[in-house]
């Protein structure tokens, strides 16, 4: 039987192989058009042919066309490169011819491909690369090249089965997905997917951000959905946009018929590996942790404080293989590290000691999880019943020391919790501004001399909390100061610390929101002319610029065309009295603004009323993410803020 299907498989890729090279001649007469010219090279074909088994194994033929245009082109190309996971995928080079311009051409030896591990990122997943070097290669050579693919994305943690070709079996056997970019680097003259299912299967698919011609037809024993696209160019990026996957085209397509049953198969193949089964020690643990707390809430925050302040976080595979079964906690509580899905477990199984319904739930950090119901999930995380019923998403891999038990850097986001009833897409809700505010208020005075001496007190909540405190949590205590001086010498490499207030136990950060008083002194803060002087709103002078994450999104851009995001919903008071020498007078005329929207909210106003100027800013951005249509009102709220940092003169 083996024999019988390798050789189909083989039969299968050698017609593939024979259709692409016959047609691949009149992609390239398109490129020969203006739009193509100034590229330094041209897909002419990016063409995926896919065969689905009733196991849901899908078996890839993955066929590209190059032609190179110029010498730029020709160093980019001389070696070819493909991804793949050995856990779940196996992948070569099938076949890889150089046509030149002159009708010759090379056949490259394939037995000469490299494997090598991967490039890591952050998360060190055991991914390989296959490599095969081409060569000196010349303008107007064209590459035709074939990988073979067999298996699926995700591993199911479990022992690896003794039948090699049974663990390219997707762990939701018998189903197949795919999420296929339909956007590309380089100008791309014809892109085409293919997928052949068994016919008893049914498909439902969607194309978004853009459209392309499709069909569906029988062929053989199967159905046959064809996808195809012209003329793909390169994608034009806007700054601080949302991520690629979410406003580039693409085609996502599954055989699961809804979210529910993939939430059931969650919870199911995690309950049957327990993952979160007891063990005596944790049991104690948790037993020391919740004594004396009498409310669900109470209980539920010590506990993920106590897993996201303790298991750290380690960005390398653990155990037997990775996917969607946790691991258990017996490993988890004895190495006290892992990946997300490592955390999470553990605090699973510590609310269910606890006594509380606790589940895992799969999430797509950094992006959203589209309709329909493909594994486009990259983090996972917990979800507790509450006892109204409710599920209360938990996170505590993206919450060590901070006041939040969900991080707000996670607001709209979806999750798919794993439930024995099964359960929908869900959406995190957005996070009110006042949640996150960060406040500065300084009481100053300046003499005529330009010198400024003064006080200032910053305090902040949720993730604002989190990014001032950080130095106090993380950081070691003689440090404390070189850091809070930092601060000033932001203002003016002249400034001087005179004192610090970090107010009570800055360490525990649940106790109370963050509060820190400095004392200081400035010489020459203001520039000094002959009976004027010249400065910058203390406050608004490069002061703990790092909470303010608008301030690096590009306000510069009139209109967008794209969705675009912030670290976090914010609000930002910034107040300041200055007294002025006698007989100064402000210069600027005196502001007032107001502005309001979906997206932002701004007042400001500055004024002097006798030897004093006042200026107050507050500034509310209301969401993490926003889409385009909110542009106007965002950087209007913003930019007017902006204004208020200005130089200011006053004149005697």
């Amino acid at each position: 039987m083996k024999k019988k299907q390798l050789l189909t498989l083989a039969l299968f890729f050698t017609a593939s192989a024979a259709v692409q090279g016959q047609s691949w001649k009149m992609y390239e007469q398109r490129a020969g058009s203006q739009e193509y010219a100034g590229a330094d090279y041209v897909t002419l074909l990016d063409s995926t042919h896919v065969s689905v088994r009733p196991t849901g194994q899908g078996s890839f033929a993955v066929c590209k066309v190059i032609k190179v245009q110029n010498l730029k082109g020709a160093l980019s190309n001389r070696v070819l490169k493909y991804d793949y996971d050995p856990l779940t995928a196996a992948a070569a080079f099938r076949r890889v011819t150089i046509w030149h311009s002159d009708g010759t051409s090379t056949e490259i030896d394939v037995a000469k491909t490299c494997d090598y591990v991967a490039p890591a990122r952050a998360i060190y997943w055991g991914a390989r690369q296959i490599m095969l070097e081409l060569g000196a290669l010349r303008p107007g050579d064209v590459i035709d090249y074939e990988v073979e693919k067999k298996g699926f994305t995700y591993a199911l943690l479990a022992d690896l089965p003794t039948d090699d070709d049974s663990r390219f079996i997707p762990p939701m056997r018998g189903q197949f997905y795919d999420i296929v970019p339909f956007w590309a680097t380089e100008p791309t003259v014809r892109k085409v997917y293919k997928v052949v299912i068994p016919k008893e299967k049914d498909m439902q698919s969607q194309f978004y951000q853009g459209a392309c011609t499709s069909s569906v037809r029988f062929e053989g024993e199967g159905k046959a959905y064809t996808f195809a696209m012209d003329g793909l160019m390169p994608f034009a990026k806007e700054p601080n946009m949302v991520d690629f996957f979410d406003a580039a085209p693409k085609l996502m397509m599954s055989t699961t018929p809804d979210w529910r049953e993939k939430s059931r198969w969650f919870n199911k193949v995690n309950e049957d590996y327990g993952s979160f089964d007891a063990i005596p020690e944790a049991q104690k643990k948790v037993d020391e942790l919740i004594k004396g707390k009498k409310t669900e809430m109470e209980k539920i925050a010590v506990l993920t404080h106590w897993v996201a302040d303790n298991i750290r976080y380690a960005g390398v595979t653990m155990g037997k293989g990775e996917g969607f079964t946790l691991h258990n906690l017996k490993m988890n509580y004895t190495d006290r590290c892992g990946v997300c899905k490592d955390i999470a477990g553990t605090l699973i199984a510590f609310l269910r000691m606890a006594g509380f319904e606790a589940y895992p739930a799969m999430t797509m950090a950094g992006s959203r999880v589209e309709t329909i119901p493909a594994d486009h999930f990259n983090h996972c995380v917990a979800v507790v019943r509450l006892s109204d019923g409710t599920l209360m998403p938990l996170d505590p891999t993206w919450v060590p020391f901070c006041r939040e038990l969900w991080s707000s850097a996670e607001q709209q986001q979806n999750y798919l919790p794993g439930i024995p009833e099964g359960s929908d897409l869900c959406v995190t809700p957005l996070s009110a501004p006042e949640n996150h505010y960060v406040r500065i208020h300084a009481d100053n005075q300046i003499d005529e001399k330009g010198t400024l001496k003064g006080s200032f007190t910053i305090t902040a909540e949720g993730q604002s909390d989190s990014n001032i405190r950080r130095i106090f949590t993380t950081g070691f205590q003689s440090e404390w100061r070189n850091t809070m001086e930092r601060q000033l010498l932001n203002v003016s490499p002249k400034a001087r610390l005179i004192s610090v207030d970090y107010g009570k136990s800055p360490k525990d950060y649940q106790k109370a929101p963050i509060r820190i008083t400095f004392r200081y002194e400035i010489p020459s803060y203001a520039m000094k002319g002959t009976d004027e002087l010249v400065f910058k709103p203390f406050v608004m002078n490069n002061l703990y610029t790092q909470v303010m994450s608008y301030l690096r999104i590009d306000t510069s851009l009139e209109t967008r065309k794209y969705a675009f995001k912030d670290a976090c919903s914010r609000l930002v008071e910034l107040d300041e009295t200055l007294r002025i020498p006698a007989g100064y007078q402000l210069q600027n005329e005196a502001k007032n603004d107001e502005i309001s929207g979906q997206a932002a909210d701004f007042e400001g106003t500055l004024r002097q009323s006798g030897n004093k100027l006042q200026l107050n800013t507050r500034l509310a951005l209301k969401k993490r993410v926003y889409e385009a249509s909110d542009w106007e009102n965002f950087r209007n709220a913003v930019n007017t803020s902006k204004t208020y940092g200005e130089y200011l003169v006053i004149k005697k």
